[in-house]
Protein backbone atom coordinates (compact mmCIF):
# COMPACT_ATOMS: atom_id res chain seq x y z
CA UNK A 1 0.00 0.00 0.00
CA UNK A 2 3.24 2.59 0.68
CA UNK A 3 4.16 2.45 -2.63
CA UNK A 4 0.34 2.87 -4.08
CA UNK A 5 0.05 6.01 -1.43
CA UNK A 6 3.58 7.51 -2.73
CA UNK A 7 1.91 7.20 -6.84
CA UNK A 8 -0.97 9.29 -5.06
CA UNK A 9 1.34 11.68 -3.81
CA UNK A 10 3.06 12.18 -6.83
CA UNK A 11 -0.09 12.45 -8.93
CA UNK A 12 -1.69 14.99 -6.48
CA UNK A 13 1.41 17.09 -6.76
CA UNK A 14 1.70 17.37 -10.21
CA UNK A 15 -2.69 17.52 -10.70
CA UNK A 16 -4.24 19.30 -8.09
CA UNK A 17 -3.65 21.50 -5.31
CA UNK A 18 -4.60 19.06 -2.59
CA UNK A 19 -1.59 19.50 -0.61
CA UNK A 20 -2.05 23.01 -0.02
CA UNK A 21 -5.49 22.63 1.32
CA UNK A 22 -4.09 19.77 3.72
CA UNK A 23 -1.28 21.73 5.04
CA UNK A 24 -3.33 24.10 7.42
CA UNK A 25 -1.13 24.48 10.91
CA UNK A 26 -3.87 26.74 12.60
CA UNK A 27 -4.95 24.06 15.04
CA UNK A 28 -0.99 23.08 15.67
CA UNK A 29 -0.12 27.00 16.33
CA UNK A 30 -3.12 27.00 18.41
CA UNK A 31 -1.68 23.81 20.76
CA UNK A 32 1.83 25.51 20.80
CA UNK A 33 -0.07 29.21 22.62
CA UNK A 34 -1.32 27.03 25.13
CA UNK A 35 1.23 24.34 25.69
CA UNK A 36 4.29 25.71 24.83
CA UNK A 37 6.53 26.14 27.83
CA UNK A 38 9.95 27.90 28.16
CA UNK A 39 11.15 26.07 31.62
CA UNK A 40 9.84 23.14 29.99
CA UNK A 41 10.56 22.15 26.60
CA UNK A 42 10.39 18.43 26.91
CA UNK A 43 7.13 18.67 28.18
CA UNK A 44 6.44 21.15 25.22
CA UNK A 45 7.60 18.72 22.22
CA UNK A 46 5.44 16.10 24.09
CA UNK A 47 2.22 18.14 23.48
CA UNK A 48 3.36 19.16 20.12
CA UNK A 49 4.36 16.14 18.67
CA UNK A 50 3.94 13.29 20.87
CA UNK A 51 0.46 13.72 21.48
CA UNK A 52 -0.44 14.33 17.66
CA UNK A 53 1.27 11.08 17.09
CA UNK A 54 -0.62 9.31 19.88
CA UNK A 55 -4.22 10.57 18.77
CA UNK A 56 -3.26 9.38 14.51
CA UNK A 57 -1.89 5.91 15.83
CA UNK A 58 -5.14 5.17 17.17
CA UNK A 59 -7.20 6.28 14.99
CA UNK A 60 -5.15 4.05 12.27
CA UNK A 61 -5.04 1.16 14.89
CA UNK A 62 -8.94 1.51 14.29
CA UNK A 63 -8.53 1.85 9.98
CA UNK A 64 -6.08 -0.65 9.57
CA UNK A 65 -7.56 -3.95 10.36
CA UNK A 66 -10.72 -2.90 8.61
CA UNK A 67 -11.40 -3.70 4.87
CA UNK A 68 -8.14 -5.21 4.41
CA UNK A 69 -6.77 -2.05 5.30
CA UNK A 70 -8.12 -0.03 2.59
CA UNK A 71 -9.88 2.32 4.71
CA UNK A 72 -6.53 3.60 6.24
CA UNK A 73 -5.06 4.70 2.63
CA UNK A 74 -6.86 7.80 2.70
CA UNK A 75 -4.97 8.49 5.86
CA UNK A 76 -2.02 7.94 4.63
CA UNK A 77 -2.16 9.68 1.97
CA UNK A 78 -3.58 13.06 4.11
CA UNK A 79 -0.86 12.36 6.74
CA UNK A 80 2.05 12.33 3.97
CA UNK A 81 0.62 15.59 1.88
CA UNK A 82 0.70 17.16 5.05
CA UNK A 83 3.43 16.08 6.13
CA UNK A 84 5.51 17.52 3.08
CA UNK A 85 7.05 21.12 3.07
CA UNK A 86 5.42 24.28 3.17
CA UNK A 87 4.80 26.86 0.15
CA UNK A 88 6.16 26.25 -3.36
CA UNK A 89 10.16 27.11 -3.37
CA UNK A 90 9.96 27.90 -7.51
CA UNK A 91 7.17 30.65 -7.62
CA UNK A 92 9.35 31.62 -4.63
CA UNK A 93 12.96 32.00 -6.40
CA UNK A 94 10.70 33.55 -9.50
CA UNK A 95 11.29 37.14 -8.88
CA UNK A 96 15.12 36.10 -7.97
CA UNK A 97 15.74 34.36 -11.17
CA UNK A 98 14.38 36.91 -13.07
CA UNK A 99 16.24 39.64 -11.56
CA UNK A 100 19.46 37.37 -11.96
CA UNK A 101 18.62 36.67 -15.15
CA UNK A 102 18.88 40.65 -15.73
CA UNK A 103 22.57 41.02 -13.85
CA UNK A 104 20.59 43.22 -11.16
CA UNK A 105 22.25 42.41 -7.68
CA UNK A 106 21.03 44.50 -5.45
CA UNK A 107 17.31 43.83 -6.55
CA UNK A 108 17.95 39.81 -6.18
CA UNK A 109 19.67 40.96 -2.55
CA UNK A 110 16.09 42.57 -1.94
CA UNK A 111 13.79 39.76 -3.40
CA UNK A 112 16.09 37.31 -1.68
CA UNK A 113 15.94 38.49 1.80
CA UNK A 114 12.39 39.35 0.94
CA UNK A 115 10.76 35.82 -0.36
CA UNK A 116 13.03 33.82 1.19
CA UNK A 117 14.55 35.02 4.24
CA UNK A 118 18.43 35.34 3.29
CA UNK A 119 20.93 37.52 3.11
CA UNK A 120 24.75 37.86 2.60
CA UNK A 121 27.71 40.39 1.84
CA UNK A 122 28.49 39.90 -1.54
CA UNK A 123 26.83 37.97 -5.18
CA UNK A 124 28.63 34.43 -4.97
CA UNK A 125 27.45 34.10 -1.22
CA UNK A 126 24.00 35.21 -1.87
CA UNK A 127 23.84 33.05 -4.82
CA UNK A 128 25.29 29.32 -2.27
CA UNK A 129 22.22 30.33 0.00
CA UNK A 130 19.94 30.21 -2.61
CA UNK A 131 21.57 26.84 -3.90
CA UNK A 132 21.69 25.89 -0.33
CA UNK A 133 17.96 26.94 0.12
CA UNK A 134 16.91 24.89 -3.10
CA UNK A 135 18.98 21.41 -1.89
CA UNK A 136 17.70 21.72 1.73
CA UNK A 137 13.93 22.46 0.46
CA UNK A 138 13.69 19.52 -1.62
CA UNK A 139 15.18 16.98 1.13
CA UNK A 140 13.26 18.46 4.54
CA UNK A 141 10.18 19.26 1.95
CA UNK A 142 9.64 15.77 0.17
CA UNK A 143 13.03 13.32 0.39
CA UNK A 144 13.07 13.26 3.94
CA UNK A 145 9.42 12.43 4.23
CA UNK A 146 9.21 10.34 1.83
CA UNK A 147 12.17 7.98 3.49
CA UNK A 148 10.69 8.24 6.76
CA UNK A 149 7.26 6.91 4.93
CA UNK A 150 8.52 4.20 3.51
CA UNK A 151 10.82 3.07 6.10
CA UNK A 152 8.41 3.42 9.49
CA UNK A 153 5.45 4.70 8.29
CA UNK A 154 3.22 7.94 8.39
CA UNK A 155 3.45 8.50 11.98
CA UNK A 156 7.08 8.66 11.70
CA UNK A 157 6.41 11.17 8.40
CA UNK A 158 4.20 13.33 10.92
CA UNK A 159 6.78 13.40 13.07
CA UNK A 160 9.56 14.61 11.21
CA UNK A 161 7.06 17.63 10.06
CA UNK A 162 6.14 18.66 13.60
CA UNK A 163 9.35 18.75 14.47
CA UNK A 164 10.66 21.09 11.78
CA UNK A 165 7.04 23.25 12.74
CA UNK A 166 8.46 22.86 16.70
CA UNK A 167 12.37 24.31 15.54
CA UNK A 168 10.92 26.74 12.98
CA UNK A 169 7.89 28.46 15.24
CA UNK A 170 8.57 28.02 18.82
CA UNK A 171 8.65 31.13 20.77
CA UNK A 172 11.25 30.12 23.30
CA UNK A 173 14.79 29.07 22.71
CA UNK A 174 14.96 26.25 24.46
CA UNK A 175 11.85 24.00 22.74
CA UNK A 176 13.89 25.28 19.29
CA UNK A 177 17.15 24.02 20.64
CA UNK A 178 15.47 20.52 21.54
CA UNK A 179 13.46 19.77 18.42
CA UNK A 180 16.34 21.09 16.11
CA UNK A 181 18.44 18.18 17.86
CA UNK A 182 15.34 15.81 17.02
CA UNK A 183 14.99 17.40 13.94
CA UNK A 184 19.11 16.40 13.06
CA UNK A 185 18.80 13.31 14.24
CA UNK A 186 15.83 12.24 11.73
CA UNK A 187 18.04 14.09 9.34
CA UNK A 188 21.51 12.39 9.98
CA UNK A 189 20.46 8.93 7.79
CA UNK A 190 18.20 10.26 5.02
CA UNK A 191 20.56 13.04 4.18
CA UNK A 192 23.66 10.81 3.75
CA UNK A 193 21.38 8.56 1.46
CA UNK A 194 20.60 11.68 -0.51
CA UNK A 195 24.09 12.57 -1.13
CA UNK A 196 24.98 9.24 -1.81
CA UNK A 197 22.73 8.94 -4.61
CA UNK A 198 23.95 12.30 -6.13
CA UNK A 199 27.01 10.40 -6.42
CA UNK A 200 25.23 8.24 -8.02
CA UNK A 201 23.13 10.17 -10.52
CA UNK A 202 26.42 12.91 -10.73
CA UNK A 203 29.78 13.41 -10.44
CA UNK A 204 30.23 10.15 -8.55
CA UNK A 205 34.70 10.81 -7.59
CA UNK A 206 33.64 14.52 -6.44
CA UNK A 207 30.80 14.04 -4.37
CA UNK A 208 32.66 11.31 -2.60
CA UNK A 209 35.64 13.96 -1.39
CA UNK A 210 32.09 15.19 0.95
CA UNK A 211 30.75 11.59 1.69
CA UNK A 212 33.34 9.85 2.70
CA UNK A 213 34.51 12.35 6.01
CA UNK A 214 30.77 13.25 6.33
CA UNK A 215 29.70 9.49 7.57
CA UNK A 216 30.97 9.65 10.68
CA UNK A 217 30.47 13.35 11.25
CA UNK A 218 27.31 13.55 13.56
CA UNK A 219 27.91 17.33 13.67
CA UNK A 220 27.98 18.62 10.21
CA UNK A 221 24.43 20.57 9.21
CA UNK A 222 22.25 18.45 7.07
CA UNK A 223 22.16 21.94 4.90
CA UNK A 224 25.75 22.05 4.42
CA UNK A 225 25.99 18.46 3.93
CA UNK A 226 23.53 18.28 1.00
CA UNK A 227 25.15 21.86 -0.22
CA UNK A 228 28.36 20.61 -0.60
CA UNK A 229 27.63 17.38 -2.10
CA UNK A 230 25.05 19.26 -4.58
CA UNK A 231 27.27 21.47 -6.55
CA UNK A 232 29.97 18.70 -6.64
CA UNK A 233 27.41 16.46 -8.13
CA UNK A 234 26.30 18.73 -11.09
CA UNK A 235 27.69 19.38 -14.71
CA UNK A 236 28.41 23.07 -14.75
CA UNK A 237 29.90 23.95 -10.82
CA UNK A 238 31.59 27.28 -12.81
CA UNK A 239 29.95 30.57 -13.40
CA UNK A 240 27.20 32.30 -11.43
CA UNK A 241 26.50 35.31 -13.46
CA UNK A 242 23.15 36.19 -15.58
CA UNK A 243 21.87 32.71 -17.08
CA UNK A 244 24.95 30.98 -16.05
CA UNK A 245 23.78 30.83 -12.38
CA UNK A 246 20.12 30.14 -13.23
CA UNK A 247 21.97 26.91 -14.97
CA UNK A 248 23.19 26.23 -12.19
CA UNK A 249 19.77 26.36 -10.18
CA UNK A 250 18.21 24.14 -13.36
CA UNK A 251 21.08 21.81 -12.66
CA UNK A 252 20.49 21.24 -9.05
CA UNK A 253 16.88 20.76 -9.32
CA UNK A 254 17.33 18.15 -12.23
CA UNK A 255 19.43 16.45 -9.74
CA UNK A 256 17.09 16.26 -7.23
CA UNK A 257 14.25 14.96 -9.73
CA UNK A 258 17.12 12.08 -10.50
CA UNK A 259 17.51 11.29 -7.57
CA UNK A 260 13.62 11.11 -6.70
CA UNK A 261 13.77 8.85 -9.71
CA UNK A 262 15.96 6.75 -8.43
CA UNK A 263 14.52 6.48 -5.40
CA UNK A 264 10.95 5.35 -6.26
CA UNK A 265 12.23 3.03 -9.05
CA UNK A 266 14.13 1.10 -6.41
CA UNK A 267 11.21 1.23 -4.15
CA UNK A 268 8.81 0.09 -7.04
CA UNK A 269 11.84 -3.16 -7.45
CA UNK A 270 11.46 -3.80 -3.70
CA UNK A 271 7.74 -3.72 -3.84
CA UNK A 272 7.34 -6.12 -6.86
CA UNK A 273 9.84 -8.63 -5.50
CA UNK A 274 9.12 -8.57 -1.77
Amino acid sequence: MNFFVLLLVLLAERFSGLRRGIQRDGWWHDLRARHERAEQPWLSLAWLVALPLVLVGLLLEVLEPMAYGWLALPVHLLLVLYALGRGDLAAELAAFREAWRRGDSEAAALIAQRDLGLEAADEATLFEQVEARLLWQGFHGFFAVVFWYVLLGPLAALAYRLLVLSEAHAAHAALRERAGSLRHAFDWLPARLLAATFALVGHFVLVKRVLLPALTDWELPTRRLLADAGRLAIDNPGAIDGEAGLARLDALLALLIRGGIFWYVVFALWTLLG
